[in-house]
């Protein structure tokens, strides 16, 4: 009675793993992946699906050309998660998502231009590619955007729009907002006030 008990128990867990092993993984939707990305959690959460959506991710980067899916997979590639690790590969198709536009897609290289992540330190790049992402409103870009600026490099032309963009920004986030409340009053310093005025009604 007791080897019978036992068998059916390990039919069971037998049963149960395999069950678990058949639970596809849903590829996600755009709007999905684009939430975590703006929360930095897309390669997290490869991982945490047990990297069982390689080859739809791939398709969708390569044969779909859909820039959230080539940011997704230049990530992959560049930090080695769940595939061969291949920075310029993996560099290549970020490119393609920020030729198309995507606001993370150009923050991440603009910053990866402005530190020397994988590359060399290119400030006059860094400004281009985080002046875009910045336009798009994202605010990681403006805000590095402005230390740039603190720093006295890039031009004062640009000051006004980037002031605007700050001035009109919008976070639930208390350090964030501290941070952006100094680097609008240094921003300030460098424009006369009727500037500064003219950009805090101004919406680009």
């Amino acid at each position: 009675m007791r080897i019978v008990f036992i068998f059916f128990s390990l039919l069971m867990l037998a049963n149960t793993a395999q069950a678990k092993e058949l639970q596809a993984v849903q590829i996600y939707t755009d709007n999905q992946l684009l939430e975590l990305i703006k929360e930095n959690k897309h390669l997290s959460q490869v991982v945490i699906d047990d990297c069982q959506l390689v080859q739809d991710i791939e398709a969708r980067a390569l044969k779909a050309k859909m820039p959230s899916y080539q940011f997704l997979w230049g990530d992959m590639l560049a930090y080695g998660v769940c595939i061969k690790k291949d920075v310029p590969l993996g560099l290549h198709y970020m490119q393609l998502s920020a030729n198309q536009g995507l606001p993370e897609a150009l923050e991440q290289i603009g910053r990866y231009h402005h530190i020397g992540k994988f590359m060399q330190v290119d400030i006059d790049k860094a400004i281009i590619y985080l002046k875009e992402a910045a336009i798009l409103n994202n605010l990681k870009a403006q805000i590095r955007l402005a230390e740039i600026y603190q720093q006295g490099l890039g031009s004062p032309l640009d000051y006004p729009e980037l002031y605007s963009l700050l001035h009109h920004a919008v976070t639930d986030d208390k350090p964030t907002h501290k941070k952006i409340t100094v680097l609008l009053a240094d921003l300030a310093e460098k424009m006369p006030t009727h500037v500064v005025n003219q950009a805090k009604k101004q919406r680009y």
